[in-house]
This record gives structure tokens, C-alpha cells and sequence, in this order.
């Protein structure tokens, strides 16, 4: 018996036949453009940085914009964008009403339902994709141009049930120098590909460290080999992100809004210009 590559159009087991689409409806309020998942096969690269900062950016330009993290059991993208206690989701009859920040991203995280922000979810695959799926059907999203999903960490339940029941446009990969992340990172690609899911590019964050008095520039991680990794895959490279302590700081303080977005443009043109075949 030949192994399932999750491809129906290549299936030509007997019996299978068409399909039926496992993609689901948003909420009946929303009315949601392009949705951009935003992951990487390793945790601890940056990916809600990249989420939050792909969306200030496209906020910034002038698009209705917003977030779900779809990380439920690490949500950081309330932290960054300065939600507080007194910040939490609420629902009504048509569903739950999205947080919006300063300069009105909505934003819907698990974390904005809990009591508290350090109260762990303890909870098995099937029940966390379930919740990324009520994010989806549950949350009144409203009119967005670009969604933006901040994926977990790896490709288990929840990039699976992300990317074969939501409508996903193009996913946008995270990594950093060291071979080790790299060759997880080309797990989270070749699983893109099994799903047909078009990777727009490639962003490597923690590139290189530069020194604010000489200018000199030191690659604490090792050498980057992105530019090999982004031609074995003909992906684009869209952005080298820099270790910034002042890019830290401002994220670590809620204020993640205030982040220059110019390293962010490109990756942003690409979305854009993206058309879904």
C-alpha cells in the first residue's frame, strides 16, 4: 500500500475518488482577504516578532489587518503588542470580539480569554486544533485585507489542521543561522510542499549582531547559509534580521508597534503581489 502524501489530485487509489474540502467558514461577520501562517519547524527564532511586525507593517500601509495566534499553549503576541489584565476578549451572540491594539490590529489569542496570562493550557492535539478552528468560525473578525496566523512551533496537529482547514494563501518561514534550525526549517517547507501550500520567502531573524559604536558587524550564531537554503527551495529571501537589544526592549514592553518596519516592506510586496493559483 502506497503511503498517503496528503496530495488528492496525485491519489489514484481505488476507490478514493474526489475528496470532499475540509476548509472551513469564518464567522459570518468576517470577511477576511489574504491569510498568511507565519511558521518555522523550530521554536525560539522570532516567529511572533516576524507575525506581529508583518502585520504592523501591513497596518501601516494602509491594509486592515489582523492576528490570530494560533500558538495556544506559548501565546507571546499579546505581550508584544502591551495587552494588559483589563485586555480580554468578550463574546456576544455572533461570536467573540477580537482585541484590538493601539493602531487597530485585531488580535485573538488565547491568552485574552484566560484569567491569567501564566496559566498553563494543558491540553492534547486534538483539543488545541479545535481551538485554532473556533478562532477561525468563533471570532468576529470583521473586514481584514490579510490575516496573519502565528503557527506553533514544528509540524504536528496544529500546522495540519491549520493548513487543511483554513484557506491559507502562503505561509512565510522563520529561521536563524545554525544547521541544526536550518535542517528543521527544511521539514516545515517540504511539509508546505506535501500540502501545496505556497512558501512566499524566507525570513532569517538573529543574523548577525552589529556594534552601534564601530559598526562592525559580528555573527554570534555562525555563518549564514539562507541564501543556499532559499535557492535549494527557489523560495525568496525577504529579510536578515539583526540582533537588536533596543528591537528587544521595545517588544519586551508591549510596544512592538513602534518597531521601524523598513526591514518588513519586502517581505509585505510579496504578499501583495501574491495570486494563489
Amino acid at each position: 500500500m502506497s503511503e498517503c502524501t496528503h496530495n488528492c489530485s496525485t491519489c489514484n487509489k481505488e476507490g478514493c475518488g474526489e475528496r470532499k474540502s475540509l476548509i472551513i467558514n469564518p464567522n459570518k461577520t468576517a470577511k477576511i482577504g489574504k491569510i498568511i501562517a507565519v511558521m518555522s519547524g523550530k521554536g525560539g527564532v522570532g516567529k511572533s516578532f516576524v507575525t506581529s511586525m508583518l502585520a504592523v507593517t501591513a497596518n501601516k500601509n494602509g491594509f486592515k489587518t489582523a492576528v490570530m495566534d494560533a500558538d495556544i499553549t506559548g501565546p507571546s503576541i499579546p505581550k508584544s503588542f502591551g495587552f494588559t489584565a483589563s485586555d480580554r476578549a468578550v463574546g456576544s451572540e455572533d461570536g467573540l470580539i477580537p482585541v484590538e491594539t493601539k493602531s487597530g490590529i485585531k488580535v485573538m489569542s488565547i491568552n485574552l480569554l484566560l484569567e491569567e496570562e501564566t496559566r498553563p493550557v494543558v491540553w492534547r492535539g486534538p483539543v488545541i486544533s479545535a481551538v485554532v478552528q473556533q478562532f477561525y468560525t468563533d471570532v468576529m473578525w470583521k473586514e481584514n485585507d490579510i490575516m496573519f496566523i502565528d503557527m506553533p512551533p514544528g509540524t504536528g496537529d496544529v500546522p495540519l489542521t491549520v493548513y487543511q482547514s483554513l484557506p491559507i494563501d502562503g505561509i512565510i518561514v522563520v529561521t536563524t543561522p545554525q544547521d541544526l534550525v536550518g535542517m528543521v526549517v527544511e521539514k516545515s517547507i517540504n511539509m508546505a510542499n506535501m500540502l501545496n501550500v505556497p512558501v512566499l520567502g524566507l525570513v532569517e531573524n538573529m543574523s548577525y549582531y552589529k556594534c552601534p559604536d564601530c559598526g562592525k558587524e559580528e555573527y554570534i550564531f555562525g555563518k549564514s547559509n539562507v541564501e543556499e537554503l532559499a535557492n535549494k527551495f527557489n523560495i525568496p529571501l525577504l529579510a536578515k534580521l539583526p540582533i537588536n537589544p533596543d528591537v528587544a526592549r521595545l517588544v519586551d514592553s508591549g510596544r512592538v508597534e513602534e518597531v521601524d518596519c523598513a526591514p518588513f516592506e519586502k517581505a509585505l510586496n510579496v504578499i501583495k503581489e501574491f495570486k494563489k493559483q
